[in-house]
């Protein structure tokens, strides 16, 4: 064989396979188009989903927010309607609190003694701060008490005991607190009138 027959052997077998591969190469094109046209489409899919669902969830919210807001204001629809449940809980812890009463009865005694003594401003508005702290307390420790047995009904849990005894625990520490104040403005003035009025010379 001659080598131009050779040369066009070789010529004839390139451009064979240069279209056989090209023909693969457009049969394969279909399928890569369609995967992305279908990645496309998954991805419009779910861009939509998501568009159409994150609008109902933010809806709802705000309607549970507003539906929230709005048993808020039917609870206590002006001032004077807050003012009137706070002394409410007032009277309960009056009426029904035989602890409320005795602390509501020293705290009465101790202004009117402060005011007997001529205590400076600053002293008796530490004794009102110190005996508003114990009414305060009495009255959070009647509310944790009327919580408790709502939970509870009327069955045993040692939790509930906890949270009983710690509210009465945090009553006796706001008490015996105000006891030392009381008695560091109250007692030195109290002395000093009874010995200069001779009244120690009754137990000679």
């Amino acid at each position: 064989m001659s080598v131009q027959a050779v040369e066009r052997v070789d010529f004839n077998l390139f451009f064979s396979l240069c279209v056989l591969d090209m023909k693969l190469n457009q049969q394969l094109m279909p399928s890569k188009n369609s995967k992305s046209s279908n990645r496309h489409i998954v991805a419009t899919t779910s861009a939509s989903v998501s568009g159409d669902v994150s609008p109902s969830k933010n809806n709802s919210t705000e309607q549970v927010g507003q539906s929230k807001r709005d048993l808020a204001w039917q609870v206590a629809s002006n001032l004077l309607v807050s003012f009137k449940y706070a002394w409410a809980g007032l009277t309960y812890g009056f009426g029904t609190q035989r602890n409320f009463r005795i602390h509501v009865a020293i705290g009465i005694f101790a202004i009117s003694l402060g005011v007997f003594l001529h205590l400076s401003p600053v002293e008796m508005s530490l004794i009102g701060i110190t005996i508003g702290l114990v009414l305060a307390m009495e009255l959070i420790n009647t509310a944790i008490e009327s919580v408790v047995d709502l939970t509870v009904k009327q069955t045993y849990h040692e939790l509930a005991k906890i949270a009983k005894d710690c509210a009465a625990g945090a009553v006796l520490v706001s008490a015996l607190a105000s006891i030392l104040v009381a008695g560091s403005l109250l007692l030195p003035p109290l002395f000093t009138l009874m010995v200069q009025s001779n009244l120690f010379s009754i137990f000679n």
